[in-house]
């Protein structure tokens, strides 16, 4: 919801109260002023902003984001638990040189959802920025949701992966082309000293 303002002048001694306001100014309370000097004209401004809500309505149709990762590794069980080894935000890459040299990084993502209402074939998408805001080559997967509500989908694979440059990369992990969360991971170079003869 954009901004809005609200002006009250008084020009009287008198109490202004807005009681249960519109929803367009985004009023839950009540709000009560008072002149406090009669004989001069007081103003009163109001500035209004938010986002709307979600209704139950716009909710109905969406998957609900359990987990969205980088490890080292998953292990699935048996009895079909998973577990999670060793979560990653940040790489440091070793080296001898002024710049970062070529690196291959190996990792896990793992993204997980849950049914929520949705149904049937969808597509997730992993789209990595650069620290620039490049973008990288994005990755997309079919999934299908099916079963009771809690059901839902859970994806982890490995991935080797080399950097163009150091810093901070966002991985946006999109759901049928909207953006459900995103996954910073940070690259640092670490110039390594020579060793004296």
């Amino acid at each position: 919801m954009e901004g809005r303002e609200v002006v009250l002048n008084f020009v009287s001694a008198s109490v202004w109260a807005i009681r249960h306001a519109s929803p367009v100014l985004g009023l839950e309370r009540s709000v009560e002023c008072v002149k406090s000097q009669p004989s001069h004209q007081a103003c009163l401004i109001l500035v209004f902003r938010g986002e709307k809500p979600m209704t139950e309505q716009e909710n109905v149709f969406r998957a609900y984001l359990q987990m969205a990762l980088f490890c080292e590794k998953v292990l699935k069980e048996a009895d079909n638990v998973v577990s999670i080894i060793r979560i990653i935000d940040r790489f440091t890459v070793p080296g001898a040189t002024p710049e970062m040299p070529p690196s291959v990084l190996t990792f896990t993502i793992v993204i997980s959802f849950k049914s929520g209402f949705m149904r049937g074939k969808q597509t997730i998408a992993i789209r990595p920025k650069s620290p620039t805001g490049a973008d990288l080559p994005a990755m997309e997967f079919p999934v299908l949701f099916e079963g009771d509500d809690d059901r839902g989908i859970t994806m982890a694979f490995p991935i080797q992966w080399s950097p163009p440059e150091e810093g901070l990369y966002w991985w946006d992990v999109y759901l049928n082309q909207e953006m459900v969360t995103r996954m910073p991971l940070r690259v640092i170079y670490q110039r390594m000293a020579l060793p004296m003869n």
